[in-house]
């Protein structure tokens, strides 16, 4: 009966099926929220974690059917290492490859050349919190002085349970979409600990409702306006019939659309989570409860920041708190910033799949970053620059500098989303690369602009800072 008419709301709606139940599942986070707030708030531990891991079964099921046991089977070895492998370098080790060799197999065998919702969607999220917690768990066995602030808060003492460790994997919140949260917040979650009154049901009705209402605001602008802008447009032989300024302003706006089915998922998911009391992050200095601890967006930055490290900030905000953690902050090791970048990057690169247009997005994203730091180091070492920018003028160098900085969010999105060499190729060579053109004589000129512009001191401050 349900297929049917699930059949029937995505033919009405003129999106995939897929979709539609993804959709669904999100906002069915509300209800189960508010039985665990009536209902299961004062109840025991073990209570908790079994709704949190049946209710999350539910939706992997709806979801992805009997492909549910990937998860699953994730799950339990995770387990295992915990408690046969102890906390050890073996056991973090053996977790990061089996969980990476898993989902990596998991994108060979399901990969196509288009984006499709399927068990590895979810199950992304899932390896980087089976990661997260192999490390925190030994932390847990290190020295309190050993570890920095974040690890202290994540750290564990003790061993999880199957079933505690079955409801954070499977916590109806964070199974889908994210966000990434530690089993320590979780075990604080569980304990009644994340609320404005402890002990008490948190009063985030109100908080929540925000978060989800403008998740919809943002899910009903991609809805409209996502059919004016697919990906397939790209390879049509109209997109290469329309002229060069054409073909780039288009790349703008198809970024900021296809972007918001992220945002959307991610506010609306972020609701629950507020809704449960997991989102709750303390007390502001004016003593006024904060739910920001799961916000994966920060929506006022995303939309008017014209930096793309701006635009990084405000976006998958938990994911990338996730690897700067635990992978960018562990290469300290390595002693040299710019090398733990670029591998952080390409971890983050392959997790998202096996795609050539991943190595592309991020390895343009690095350059383009590190273009836009040695810009802004010029700016505010040049006095001629500085006035200007703090001129008169400034106004119209915002609108030039925001145009410049969505048009190439988006040049890097388009190998992301179009995944393969063919396909990518193409649209690049319709706007004749410039954005690799750009970047790749700002990497040259920037040298030469910064010996005309920077006075000597300035330079000679900046060298022995």
């Amino acid at each position: 009966m349900a297929a049917p008419l699930l059949e029937k709301v995505s033919d009405y709606l003129g999106s995939p099926e897929p979709a539609v139940r993804l959709i669904l599942s999100i906002l069915i986070g509300y209800p189960f929220a508010l039985v665990y707030r009536r209902f299961l708030f004062h109840q025991s531990a073990s209570v908790i974690h079994l709704f949190h891991t049946l209710s999350g079964l539910s939706l992997a099921i709806f979801n992805f059917g009997s492909q549910v046991y990937h998860s699953a089977l994730c799950i339990i070895v995770q387990f295992l290492f915990l408690r046969l492998m102890g906390r050890t370098v073996t056991g973090v080790l053996s977790s990061f490859i089996f969980q990476m060799a898993y989902l990596l197999t998991g994108y060979y065998y399901t990969a196509t050349d288009e984006y499709d919702i399927k068990w590895t969607m979810p199950h992304c999220v899932l390896t980087l919190k089976l990661i997260g917690l192999s490390l925190d768990y030994y932390d847990g066995g290190k020295d309190p002085s050993q570890l920095s602030a974040e690890q202290k808060q994540g750290a564990l003492s003790s061993t999880p349970s199957l079933l505690e460790v079955c409801g954070f994997s499977y916590f109806y919140g964070g199974f889908l979409v994210g966000p990434q949260f530690t089993l320590r917040n979780y075990q604080s979650l569980v304990s009644r600990e994340m609320s404005d009154c402890p002990g008490q049901v948190p009063n985030s009705a109100i908080p929540a409702l925000k978060r989800f209402s403008l998740g919809l605001v943002f899910l009903a602008i991609f809805a409209v306006c996502g059919p004016y802008y697919p990906d397939s447009y790209y390879l049509t032989d109209e997109f290469e019939a329309q002229p060069f300024w054409y073909r780039c302003v288009f790349i703008l706006l198809w970024a900021k659309v296809n972007l918001y089915k992220y945002v959307s998922c991610w506010l609306i998911t972020e609701g629950v989570c507020i809704l449960t009391g997991l989102g709750y992050n303390g007390r502001s200095k004016t003593g006024e409860p904060q739910w920001d601890a799961c916000a994966n967006m920060r929506v006022w930055m995303f939309e008017t920041t014209p930096l793309f490290t701006g635009t990084i900030n405000s976006f998958n905000i938990n994911t990338n708190a996730w690897v700067a953690r635990h992978i960018f902050k562990r290469l300290k090791f390595l002693g040299n910033k710019m090398v733990s970048q670029m591998a952080t990057l390409l971890f983050l690169a392959i997790w998202h799949g096996l795609h050539s247009g991943y190595i592309l997005c991020f390895t343009m994203e690095f350059i383009i970053v590190n273009v836009e730091r040695q810009a802004q180091a010029l700016v505010k070492d040049s006095p001629t620059l500085t006035a200007i920018t703090n001129g008169p003028f400034y106004p119209l160098i915002y609108v030039v500098q925001q145009f410049i900085h969505w048009l190439f969010m988006g040049y890097p999105l388009v190998p992301f989303c179009l995944f393969t060499y063919d396909k990518w190729l193409k649209v690049y060579s319709s706007v004749y690369f410039c954005g690799h053109l750009l970047f790749f004589s700002a990497v040259l000129i920037l040298p030469y602009l910064r010996k005309a512009l920077v006075p000597r001191k300035a330079k000679s401050d900046k060298k022995e800072n």
